[in-house]
């Protein structure tokens, strides 16, 4: 239980959540999303290799906290701007020096 909520709190902070334990830890940007993504694939992780053998209150702390976090993710990259490839703009060609 306590790696779950770890990993969540761990998640939220580098995503920027104020509400979350470790703010003072957080980062942003593509090292914040990096960070909550590698705490996602560990709950994710640690959801297959318990499968069967969590209780009741186990299960449903792990199966919240990846909803929550997954739909947090998601949030985010809805609220980015896209990266444009410049060549793809007509900013530049393949002609010139970058």
């Amino acid at each position: 239980m306590g790696l779950v909520h770890a990993l969540l709190s761990s998640a939220e902070a580098a995503l920027g959540d104020d509400s979350s334990p470790l703010r003072l830890a957080g980062r942003d940007g593509v090292a914040g999303r990096k960070a909550a993504r590698r705490s996602l694939d560990l709950l994710e992780m640690l959801q297959v290799k318990t499968l069967g053998n969590l209780d009741a209150s186990e299960r449903d702390a792990l199966w919240s906290a990846l909803r929550a976090l997954r739909h947090r993710l998601q949030e985010v990259g809805r609220n980015e701007l896209p990266v444009l490839d410049a060549t793809a703009t007509g900013l530049t060609t393949h002609d010139e020096p970058a």
